[in-house]
Formats: structure tokens, sequence, C-alpha cells
């Protein structure tokens, strides 16, 4: 397969996929439905029953943002960054992918940039996430039936690879530089998203932001798990803003971890501690703070903020605000919308992948 082949498959399969950001939209001219439509309609429904986390309204959320990057302009302009790299004539390495699965589909752009560099896929799916891309991989074959002897998923030990990419916990991490630092490698850690605000923001801002807090109950390393605010900042109109997201209490697993971390800090006492009844608020150093709960710190000046954060950049995915001087900052509500070039940890897997041929 050429570029140009590989690319109008993945086109193809984002049109497929657009169907099923919403419930019921259906498009009776795409031939791929008479083989998968109902099957994959069940699929989406039906996940949360292996993985509580993984609702059908998460689960459509992610194949949204799938399907939006799926588009023949945007995987041009991403690859034109690349255009000058790719060698022809070259034998395809076989790159393993350790994926993690604490969001639906949450490997898929690795998918994506192993197989569009010429590459061959060997994947390692996390037990919690072990039905989504097997299916869509299924869909993609069925498009384009070359990438058959290109994809390959295995439950037993990887072998036969000439490259990793291993996305995990700071601890499995280690564990991840042992046994693969042979190869040529990525291994990717723990990492989280933040948000400084400025005390200035709207309504409708805010509620933005809820959208980036709760998205998959929290769970990804885009959401936002701590809050950087100015000194004597209110959280009244904060909680105002994100009471549209109460129901994420209705969530059994969300609830269950709400009320273990809620019942902890009390029992602390922790004079930081705000309580919504679904959301808690609490004064914490760290970045990662546990689901149901958010972090947050003061600062006293924009300027030295943007020095701590440039420091602390290895702990961070991404950071929201609307404030001009906070660098490299998206709007609020667009965290979990990156594009085809906003590579986890910052490490860019196309560059990497390219590099092995």
């Amino acid at each position: 397969m050429n570029i140009d082949t590989r690319v109008k498959a993945f086109v193809e399969l984002g049109l497929f996929l657009k169907q099923f950001e919403k419930e019921g939209v259906k498009a009776s001219e795409n031939k791929l439905n008479a083989l998968f439509y109902d099957d994959f309609q069940l699929l989406i429904q039906s996940v949360k029953i292996y993985n509580p986390w993984f609702t059908e309204d998460n689960v459509r959320n992610a194949i949204a943002a799938l399907s939006s990057a799926l588009n023949e302009e945007q995987l041009l302009n991403w690859l034109s960054l690349y255009v000058h790299q790719f060698k022809n004539d070259v034998s395809p390495k076989s790159v393993a992918v350790v994926m993690a699965g604490n969001v639906p589909l949450v490997g898929f752009n690795d998918f994506l940039c192993v197989l569009v560099s010429g590459n061959k896929f060997i994947g390692k799916l996390s037990s919690d996430d072990k039905l989504l891309l097997p299916f869509v991989a299924k869909v993609l074959i069925k498009i384009e039936p070359e990438f058959k002897s290109y994809i390959e998923f295995t439950e037993g030990q990887l072998k036969s690879m000439d490259a990793v990419i291993a996305t995990g916990s700071n601890n499995t991490a280690r564990y991840f530089e042992y046994y693969f630092g042979k190869y040529p490698h990525i291994i990717r850690k723990n990492r989280n998203s933040i948000a400084v605000l400025s005390g200035n923001e709207s309504t409708d801002e805010l509620k933005e932001l809820g959208k980036d807090v709760f998205t998959y109950f929290g769970l990804g390393c885009r959401n936002v798990s701590k809050l950087f605010v100015p000194k004597n900042y209110i959280f009244d109109i904060f909680y105002e803003s994100i009471f549209e997201f109460q129901n994420v209490v209705n969530n059994n697993k969300y609830a269950n971890n709400y009320e273990y971390n809620r019942t902890v800090y009390l029992m602390k006492s922790d004079p930081s501690l705000l309580d919504n009844n679904f959301l808690l608020l609490k004064q914490d150093a760290s970045y990662s703070s546990p689901i149901g709960v958010l972090f947050y710190e003061t600062y006293e000046n924009v300027s030295d903020l943007n020095k701590r954060l440039e420091e602390e950049n290895d702990q961070i995915q991404c950071i929201v605000s609307n404030i001009t001087e906070i660098k490299n900052a998206v709007s609020f509500g667009q965290a979990q919308c990156p594009t085809l070039m906003d590579y986890a940890d910052g490490i860019d897997t196309m560059k990497f992948l390219i590099s092995l041929t």
C-alpha cells in the first residue's frame, strides 16, 4: 500500500464512525453499514457491561473525536509535516503497542500512526478496553483488505517486534524500561491536565471547563485534575456553573470513589475541603487528584506561575486557560479535543515511527 491508499482507507473509516457520534444517525449510502452498523451500535450500548466507566455517552464522545480527525483535510495537513521523510520501497517494521484502558479507544492515535507510517501494528490491549479497537480494525480491514497482514492483537507475551510504544503509570513505566529498553521505544508515564483561572471567567466559560473536568469521569490524562486560582478566589460561581454535571454521581463507580474520598478527607478535618455533593475541591500541591476530587492551588502572579509550569512540564499534559500570558493554553472545553499533532507526552509519535524505516 502507498500512503495515498492508507489515508483513503482511514478517511472512509472516519465516515463510518461519524454515524455513531449520536444515536440514530445512519447514512443509508454507506456500504459498510450492512455488515457493521447494527453490531457496532450494540457494542457501543453494551460495552459498559465489561467496563462500567465506558458509558454510552463517553464511548460516543470518543468516537466523535476520532471521526472529526479522520477527514481528508486534517489527515493531509497532519501528514504534510512528514511528507519529505517518507521513504519508498522500505520493509515495514513490527511495532508493539501496549495500550492504556482509561478512556474508550485511547490507543487509536498510536494505531493510526503505526499503520499510516507503513509499519505493522501489534496491539496488546488493556483488559479495560479490549473490544472497541478490534472492531474498528475489522472495519478498516474490510475497507482495505491489505491491512489484514499489518494488524495483529495479542493477549500473550509480546515478541518478534522491532519497536515498542507503551503507555502506563509511573510504576509500570519502570517495568517497560526494563523489558523493552533494548528496542527503539516510546514509554509514556502519568501526566495530568490543569486549568489556570483569572477570576474573571464567565459562567459559560466555566461550564465549558466542566467538560474538561468531567468527560470520561476525569479518567483521562487530558482531563483537568487541578485548578490554579488567584488568592482569595471564591468558588461559588465555579460550583454554580458546573451544576449541570451533577448527574455524574449517578454512576456507581464514580459515586463510590467520591464517597470514599469525602470520608477520608472529612476524617482528616481538612479545612481547605469544599463540597457540592458531587465534586470535592481540596487544596493540594499535587497534580493528580483522585476520582471525584479536584485539587486547587493559589498563585500571586502569572509570570511566576508560568515559570513553575515550565519547570514541571513533564507532569502536565494540557493547560486550559483564557489568560493570554499562559503559554500553550487551550480554550475552555477543548482539553478533550486534541488534534492529530497533539501527541501524548509531547513526543512526536509519527517522527519516531518514520525513523524506524
